[in-house]
């Protein structure tokens, strides 16, 4: 398969992902889209970190975040976005008319490759593997992948630009995790835990729970919060 063949392919699963008449999911993927509606979801996480760590270490990990995202976020958008200058879908004049935009939204020039599924994922993967709680790496990638999942929904990136996005995002994530180790081993190793209270790296389940909960309880308001937009649109 050629450059040419995946860029079509690419368009073609584009289009059926995004085709929607429905104007709940017009408003939840409005919704999860939207950096704001994941403030507490952050600050939980931030509670967590901090609750369970000395605060040289919390702040360690809070720079280890920052570090990551920002990589991430530098590679997506500093990076790819100008050097490929692939257009967006909902800007690209070849099939911009046949995509389904939400609210007029149809983001900057660039999408290749996902800002967004970079940032969301690096996040993921780095939490994931500081914490190391199996329900809660389903649930923190659970939560990459669905507002990056509303990216394409909302008309404003290719797939290939979220799968691109998302395994960069990944890959940066395990490698800040790396210095996170090499800084952890050298200034403040931590025991690891064989007990039913702590996950192996230290973190009590009950605070690995509550952010479970948060996440969990975040998706119901994108869905609830959706249902009022629709209705508010709808009349």
């Amino acid at each position: 398969m050629d450059i040419q063949q995946l860029i079509e392919t690419d368009q073609s699963l584009l289009l059926a992902l995004n085709d929607s008449s429905s104007l709940l999911w017009d408003g939840v993927m409005w919704i999860v889209t939207d950096t704001k509606t994941w403030i507490p979801a952050i600050i939980a996480l931030l509670y967590v970190v901090f609750k369970n760590n000395k605060l040289y270490q919390g702040l360690t990990i809070v720079l280890m975040f920052a570090l990551a995202v920002t990589i991430a976020d530098q590679i997506a958008s500093g990076i790819c976005k100008p050097y490929f200058a692939r257009p967006r879908p909902a800007q690209d004049p070849e099939i911009m008319y046949l995509v389904h935009v939400v609210n007029g939204y149809r983001g900057g020039m660039y999408g290749f490759m996902s800002s967004h599924a970079a940032n969301t994922f690096v996040v993921a993967m780095l939490a994931s593997l500081i914490i190391r709680s199996l329900p809660f790496t389903v649930m923190i990638f659970l939560w990459a992948a669905i507002p990056t999942f509303s990216r394409i929904y909302l008309g404003v990136h290719y797939p290939g630009d979220i799968v691109c996005g998302g395994l960069e995002g990944c890959l940066t994530g395990v490698l800040v995790y790396l210095l996170y180790r090499f800084i952890q081993k050298k200034f403040f190793m931590r025991p690891q835990y064989v007990s039913s209270q702590y996950t192996v790296t230290g973190y009590a389940k009950t605070d690995v729970t509550l952010l479970f909960t948060v996440l969990l309880l975040t998706y119901f308001y994108a869905l609830v919060a959706g249902m009022i937009v629709t209705r508010i649109s709808f009349f």
